[in-house]
């Protein structure tokens, strides 16, 4: 028996499928896996098949017509191709998370094109496909343009290739927003945007700290349900980063702290959760001068933290970012907002206080 693959369209009515299915069935042909993928020219079906070693390739392209397919391309096939479609692209996937620059190669293997090559960004130039040729949007910039000699591309595998090329430039993306900060003491941590890929370890976060540390954080010590966490590390409007460090092994990775900025109208409001043993280190005042960058990039008028009256760590925090502040209390709670329009000089003193 040898492998095949069969690309055929069929017409998009009830029955026609099982005509082709029947008339290679006639023939001794196995099909081990079939896709459907519609087009505004018909059905068009991708077999992967096992037949008789006495079969040509004509002469399937014979059994196909004869099954009211039409369009026929025939090629042998390997072993690997049992692989099923969902399986290679998220394999295809998981290479790219780890080797962004590895697009050109993983749009090759996805689609078995012949040539892979991209371009910088062009006025006027339509992405989609065109028989064998496809050009494909990279959000980085430039496209990416595709070729083979047959068959003929599909929309669905359009969209195949362009769902990798957007998690490429995510990855790259994200790796290029990573920054390593070194902290007073020496310590290294990473600090880059959160997903909601984090939320594993931003539970082992909050677990990881003492109900103290929560309840300053939260104003109540109980650990947030992980829908709610959820939202935080992908809210609608602001930011959330998280800092991490590599374990002695070099290659776990720890969530050590999590900075919300959550956008609200013309404000955003920030909160800070660090692990106890990276408390007072300087990680704290990192991560808030970086919420404060961005949100004044942002356009927003001012920062808003509702702190304790008590958490004297988080009122120095905010003293050390060298801007000035208006403070409101109630009861043991201080609401304390800073105006974005002007920072205040690095060295000011007395930038705010608690009535």
């Amino acid at each position: 028996m040898t492998l095949w693959r069969i690309r055929a369209t069929v017409d998009d009515r009830p029955g026609y499928l099982s005509v082709l299915t029947a008339s290679l069935a006639l023939r001794g042909v196995n099909i081990l896996t079939v896709q459907v993928q519609p087009t505004e020219q018909g059905a068009v079906d991708d077999f992967l098949v096992d037949a008789p070693d006495a079969l040509d390739e004509a002469e399937l392209i014979a059994a196909v017509e004869r099954g009211r397919g039409r369009d026929c391309w025939v090629a042998r096939s390997e072993a690997r191709g049992l692989a099923d479609q969902p399986t290679r692209v998220l394999g295809l996937a998981n290479r790219l998370v780890r080797d962004p620059d590895a697009t050109g190669e993983a749009l090759r293997t996805l689609l078995a094109a012949d040539v892979v090559s991209w371009r910088p960004a062009s006025v006027g130039v339509e992405r989609g496909i065109t028989g064998a040729s496809m050009l494909l949007a990279d959000p980085a910039g430039g496209s990416f343009a595709l070729r083979r000699a047959a068959p003929d591309f599909t929309p669905a595998e359009y969209a195949r290739a362009q769902a990798l090329v957007e998690l490429a430039a995510t990855v790259a993306r994200r790796a290029a927003e990573q920054v390593t900060l070194v902290l007073p003491d020496g310590a290294e941590v990473a600090v880059r945007p959160a997903s909601a890929h984090d939320l594993s370890g931003v539970l082992e976060l909050h677990e990881a700290c003492s109900p103290h540390s929560r309840q300053r954080r939260y104003l109540g010590g109980a650990l947030p349900q992980p829908a709610r966490l959820r939202r935080l590390l992908e809210p609608s409007r602001g930011l959330t980063l998280i800092a991490t460090t590599a374990g002695a092994d070099g290659t776990a990775e720890s969530v050590v702290a999590m900075a919300n900025l959550l956008g609200e109208g013309d404000e955003a409001e920030v909160a800070l959760l660090v692990r106890d043993d990276w408390q007072r280190r300087g990680l704290g005042s990192a991560l808030l001068r970086r919420l404060a960058q961005h949100a004044d990039r942002s356009g927003y008028a001012a920062l808003v933290l509702h702190v304790q009256a008590s958490n004297d760590p988080m009122l120095r925090t905010l003293h050390r970012l060298g801007r000035p502040a208006a403070a409101e209390r109630d009861g043991g709670l201080v609401t304390l907002t800073v105006p974005l329009a002007v920072a205040a000089p690095a060295d000011r003193t007395g930038a705010f206080s608690t009535p």
